[in-house]
């Protein structure tokens, strides 16, 4: 998994040969087809991996054991979503949607994300626009710019 959140991570689903995540991994494409039946699955795999790791991280931030909706709402999304790695197989997710299994794992990352929270519709609307926001903002490297527009949007 972690070999192939790397490569896929900077290389995006499109990029990213299976052969290219068997050689990261230490193995052959023969066992990579074993743990996964297509890249697809491979790829909805790493979706619910990064759906895990993007839970526990914001249970950590906001330092409870389960869901309290005010602590995660009030916690820094930043802090969530501090790998990068983690961010980019998100958001490279969403641009993959279109593909059935992919899109099915990201519909399920979304649901999961939102039974975790359990908040009000409209506190799960903001907190989902401002993360999204953020994911945009990390993910072009605009939190490392330092221009009015970049403060604007981190708000």
């Amino acid at each position: 998994m972690s070999a192939a959140i790397k490569m896929l991570a900077v290389r995006c689903y499109d990029g990213t040969s299976t052969m290219d995540v068997a050689k990261a991994a230490g193995i052959s494409q023969g066992y990579l087809y074993r743990l996964f039946p297509d890249k697809e699955c491979l790829f909805a795999a790493l979706i619910d991996h990064c759906s895990n790791v993007l839970r526990e991280a914001a249970a950590a931030v906001a330092k409870v054991a389960t869901a309290d909706p005010e602590a995660v709402l009030s916690s820094s999304y930043e802090d969530v979503i501090a790998d990068r790695d983690v961010l980019m197989i998100l958001m490279h997710g969403n641009c993959a949607a279109v593909e059935p299994v992919i899109g099915e794992a990201v519909r399920a990352c979304y649901a999961k994300q939102v039974e975790y929270i359990g908040a009000s519709d409209g506190q799960l609307r903001r907190y989902f626009a401002d993360a999204l926001l953020g994911n945009v903002v990390l993910a072009v490297g605009a939190d490392t710019v330092d221009a009015p527009w970049v403060r604007t949007l981190r708000g």
